[in-house]
């Protein structure tokens, strides 16, 4: 009987709480403790490909790039470095972390590492109108000097008050490159850490040749693709809460455990989900489901064990009404 896979995409308080400076005795400790949780899933015979987010990390990346050319006159390197660089560093932490988490629950594997790309399309409308920030926070005068030496896009901070930042598509991811080797790995009982930080984006030219977009990829997104590629049997997002919410801290608000497709795309059209929060995650998991997957699990880490939390969004065919949708309750 062939066992289930599964994709796990860690959330970014995984590795990074929002309170903390991020030294790396700080990320080793988060990335182990929300590692242990995943042994319920090895324990229950789960296969399993692992995504991770990487924002603070290529955040600060950036800032070293910027300090190394006001400094030494170090050459930046473009953003598909700098996420790529942040790939293998969490990669190797994430996976020397779980090794260790393995040995103590006395559990043979390996574990492997894959730096991936993933596709975008280079006519994609997010070029057109790029919105992620990322890097320093810098004053206006800076940000024009920056946008006419070096071509960048520039914002205004809301929460700071006269500062502006770097603003970088965010395309839509359309191929996982080396998806069929992740999936040859995973169903080999290889735990393979892959796409993270939603992947390096790079695109296809006229001749066929990859190049590299100036852009970042929305981590669930690629991590949702990811697994309905590999045909992955759950897709799960481990965050900072335990449920999804109608109306997350509003007086109306509503804990939903459990959702079928149809219902999930009414409420997401509805706002019902917070567009810089849920959303995205929201997005992700009817992705998947669109693509067959059996069930998108959006939860926190510390509760994956406890079947009680997390919200389940699930849609299962009916063959014999022409793809009726059938809600299903676990």
């Amino acid at each position: 009987m062939r066992k289930k896979l599964a994709v796990v995409a860690l959330g970014g308080n995984a590795l990074l709480r929002g309170d903390q400076a991020g030294t790396i005795e700080e990320q080793e400790k988060n990335t182990t403790d929300t590692l242990e949780n995943l042994v319920f899933l090895i324990n229950e015979g789960y296969q399993l490909v692992i995504s991770h987010g990487n924002g603070p990390q290529v955040g600060n990346i950036l800032m070293r790039n910027d300090a190394g050319e006001q400094v030494y006159g170090i050459p930046q390197m473009p953003l598909d470095i700098c996420v790529a660089d942040s790939q293998g560093g969490i990669g190797y932490m994430i996976e020397r972390m779980l090794r260790n988490v393995l040995k103590k629950h006395h559990i043979e594997k390996e574990v492997v590492t894959l730096v991936t790309d993933v596709v975008v399309d280079q006519d994609d409308p997010a070029f057109n109108n790029p919105t992620k920030r990322v890097g320093k926070i810098c004053s206006r005068d800076e940000a024009e000097k920056l946008s006419r030496e070096k071509g960048w896009t520039f914002k205004e901070e809301i929460k700071v008050e006269g500062g502006w930042r770097r603003v970088v598509p965010s395309p839509r991811p359309v191929k996982i490159i080396n998806e069929k080797v992740i999936e040859s790995l995973a169903r080999q009982d290889v735990i393979t850490i892959a796409v993270g930080g939603g992947g390096i984006p790079v695109y296809m030219n006229s001749e066929g040749i990859i190049q590299a977009a100036e852009a970042v990829i929305d981590k669930d997104l690629a991590s949702s693709l990811l697994a309905a590629r590999i045909k992955a049997d759950e897709f799960y997002i481990l965050t900072d809460v335990p449920f999804v919410y109608r109306n997350f801290k509003q007086p109306d608000e509503e804990v939903l455990e459990f959702l079928d497709y149809r219902d999930t795309v009414k409420l997401l059209e509805s706002g019902a989900f917070g567009e810089g929060t849920m959303a995205p995650k929201i997005r992700a998991c009817l992705r998947f489901i669109e693509e067959g997957g059996q069930k998108a699990v959006i939860t926190e880490a510390f509760k994956l064990q406890d079947k009680a939390f997390g919200t389940k969004i699930t849609m299962e065919y009916d063959p014999g009404d022409e793809g009726k949708r059938v809600k299903v309750k676990g």
